[in-house]
């Protein structure tokens, strides 16, 4: 029987997906539990149109993504940090601090999550943070450590 996932099931497949399954399983599990539905020709067009719409609103989302890419590559952020005498900084720069900056210089909120530092930063300088913005889209962001 071919049925259509509303939602993931585990070692079956993906949300709008359609597979094959035996009548049991789909009859006694997956169809009372609300997780398939039966692939009748009105619940094939519905799961086209689902389709198309969750790509459009893919495509919105990456063209999004690609603009704040952008706009966080045009220049470094400042991030300002306590020093002492002999140039080193009290403590660690940390996402908290670059997600903060990033908020203030460029308009955009990232998570201080998504955010990794690629090096250990305990000097003023240059550095290099990776942003995960999901679904495979990455960013190098660079910072600029400078005295407060």
């Amino acid at each position: 029987m071919q049925v259509i996932l509303i939602q993931d099931v585990d070692n079956l497949g993906g949300k709008n997906e359609l597979v094959n399954v035996k009548n049991g399983y789909a009859r006694n599990y997956l169809i009372p539990n609300k997780f398939a539905v039966e692939a009748s020709p009105s619940n094939l067009k519905m799961r086209e149109e689902k389709l198309k719409v969750a790509a459009k609103k893919e495509a919105a989302l990456l063209a999004a993504i690609n603009e704040v890419i952008a706009k966080l590559k045009e220049a470094p952020v400042k991030v300002g940090a306590k020093v002492g005498t002999t140039g080193k900084i009290f403590g660690s720069v940390t996402s908290v601090q670059i997600s903060k900056a990033i908020r203030e210089q460029k308009g955009y909120e990232i998570d201080r999550r998504r955010i990794s530092i690629v090096d250990e930063v305990k000097e003023l300088g240059s550095y290099k943070a990776a942003v995960d913005f999901g679904n495979g889209n990455n960013a190098e962001v660079e910072f600029e450590v400078v005295a407060e």
